[in-house]
């Protein structure tokens, strides 16, 4: 009975440290509405400037050096990405259009729009899914602790005044997935990785969650989302882009269409979680919502120190960039669920 007992303590030790390393080093802990920003002058929410590259049609030629695929996950065809010359919309709406695929370049990726282009890929994985079983009116969100409900979207399921004065478009994506915005879930968590979403120990056992299944799986099983947000922040873990294909991967295999999203800060300083993701996007075909593009005319790009924590430099969103962090989200969901769903 001893040994059993010194054995469950080390697991349990085990766990501790590594959630606590996972919090430290994701830079994103809860609590971190609380922001002091540096010389950021805040003002009421405003519709952010979509921008597009105005640059001629040219393919995009080679890929960014990045981390190496992992062997286990099956080979992909890469997309052929280019740019256009559509025109900068200075207020982004939802639009259903689809494309074959992701019209931009990679290595451009800061100036990709606000607002998702969608390409025809998630509407037929949407529409496999919705045959397996998937449910039209559920969507979930893979995130750190700027998507806990209280932060990010939650407000679209506790303010009807606020919901009436929306367009008519966002009313009606808020109307369909009524429920999602405000519900607790197993994968959203102060310092969740892509790393963390696939560790069985993450969820804590909470949320009805087996001991045996991941975050990701557990979700995916007790809420059939349609879509799934994919708005991981700051974090230093090497084998980010890896976990993220596994995470894709499981998601196209049940006909779930991913969002995959930018952040505002640079902690990494090179820019490379943005360009994997942007990457990830032009490889599956799915979405991305460039919120990196949505804070851009804001000072410090819409980050600022929290309290207490400003050796960790300027990677918590303003009270102007959490404004838009909720609103350019609800118009990207908006925006895929339009599209895939006609």
């Amino acid at each position: 009975m001893r040994a059993v007992t010194a054995s469950a303590s080390r697991q349990w030790l085990l766990y501790l440290l590594m959630a606590v390393l996972a919090c430290y080093l994701s830079a994103c802990q809860s609590g971190m509405a609380a922001v002091e920003p540096q010389n950021v002058p805040l003002s009421g929410i405003a519709t952010p400037v979509a921008s597009a590259s105005a640059t001629a049609a040219s393919l995009f030629a080679a890929s960014p050096t990045l981390p190496p695929q992992s062997s286990a996950t099956p080979s992909r065809v890469q997309p052929t990405v280019v740019h256009t010359n559509e025109d900068p919309s200075p207020n982004p709406t939802p639009t259903s259009a689809l494309l074959e695929a992701v019209q931009f370049s990679v290595e451009d990726w800061k100036n990709w729009p606000v607002i998702p282009q969608v390409p025809e890929n998630a509407r037929r994985l949407y529409q496999r899914g919705i045959a397996l079983g998937n449910d039209p009116h559920a969507f979930s969100i893979i995130g750190d602790c700027q998507s806990l409900p209280e932060t990010f979207l939650g407000v679209y399921d506790t303010d009807p005044e606020l919901v009436s004065s929306l367009p008519s478009d966002l009313q009606a994506a808020i109307e369909n997935f009524a429920g999602s915005f405000n519900r607790q879930s197993p994968t959203i968590k102060g310092g969740t990785t892509a790393g963390a979403v696939l560790w069985d120990e993450w969820h804590e056992r909470k949320f009805t969650c087996q001991s045996n299944e991941s975050p990701l799986d557990c979700e995916l099983r007790l809420h059939k989302p349609s879509i799934v947000l994919i708005n991981l922040g700051t974090h230093y873990e090497t084998r980010n882009i890896t976990y993220l294909r596994k995470i894709l991967d499981k998601l196209t295999e049940q006909g779930i269409v991913p969002i995959m999203a930018t952040k505002a800060d640079n902690r990494e300083l090179d820019d490379r979680l943005n360009l994997e993701n942007a990457l990830l996007a032009a490889e599956y075909k799915i979405p991305l919502w460039n919120f990196y593009s949505a804070v851009s005319d804001l000072p410090n790009h819409g980050v600022g120190v929290k309290k207490g924590e400003e050796f960790l430099g300027e990677i918590y969103l303003s009270d102007e960039g959490l404004e838009r962090h909720r609103y350019t989200a609800l118009q990207a969901l908006t925006t895929v669920w339009m599209a895939v769903s006609k």
